[in-house]
């Protein structure tokens, strides 16, 4: 699903990155661990396009494709139907409901808004949610936010969930639903997930856990 080789990254005189290599296999789900400063969140956003890495020998490749060929344009595009974000603040838009919310990337894509919004109310009430569905953001409890914010990322049935302290601002009650959450969506449609996180519950699900240290991946462990 992902493929990254030699992946670098510099801020001014600061090397972030420093030949990263990484792989991810389709359906699994994969944790970075480390410690603040080690690189973990740019290379997650230079996976996702968010970040361009320095130019150079490098590649990185998302289901097939190669991100280093494309051009601005259909970067972007690829990115809205490919690639799911999930970030610690839910980033919600607080003057939509969650139904507009979780279909805003379905009408950037060009879904007619009947069917995203069909869409959008399947999801959320998969995860919980009929009885929200018409509440904004100012409604909603901290976990169900964040709810909103995964069901967000997964309405265009993305290849990869890229996940930045998904439950870095929930209480342990919502980050345990929220993590349950992901496993029940690897289990029913094979969905693949890299998360960057502090939480080592999280982390003990993933199937894998890459442990990030001065810019590089340092140790890889496999769980189960």
């Amino acid at each position: 699903m992902i493929s990254a080789r030699n992946i670098h990254k510099h801020f001014n005189n600061l090397h972030v990155l420093k030949g990263v290599d990484i792989d991810i296999e389709r359906g699994e789900i994969v944790s970075i661990v480390g410690p603040s400063g080690a690189g973990k969140t740019t290379l997650l956003q230079i996976i996702g396009t968010l970040l361009q890495p320095d130019q150079g020998n490098y590649s990185l490749k998302i289901d097939g494709t190669d991100i280093s060929l494309l051009k601005a344009k259909k970067l972007a595009s690829f990115r809205n139907r490919h690639i799911g974000f999930v970030f610690q603040f839910h980033n919600l838009l607080p003057e939509f409901t969650a139904v507009e919310n979780v279909a805003i990337p379905a009408y950037i894509a060009g879904m007619d808004k009947q069917t995203a919004d069909r869409k959008a109310m399947d999801l959320l009430r998969q995860f919980g949610l009929q009885n929200r569905l018409l509440h904004k953001p100012s409604e909603l409890s901290g976990g169900e936010q964040q709810r909103v914010a995964v069901a967000r990322a997964l309405i265009n049935d993305p290849a990869i969930i890229l996940a930045d302290e998904p439950s870095g601002n929930l209480d342990s009650v919502n980050a345990r639903k929220l993590h349950e959450l992901f496993l029940d969506f690897q289990n029913k449609f094979n969905q693949t997930f890299l998360i960057v996180t502090h939480n080592e519950e999280l982390a003990a699900m993933s199937d894998r856990i890459l442990y990030m240290q001065d810019g590089v991946i340092v140790n890889e462990k496999h769980n189960g």
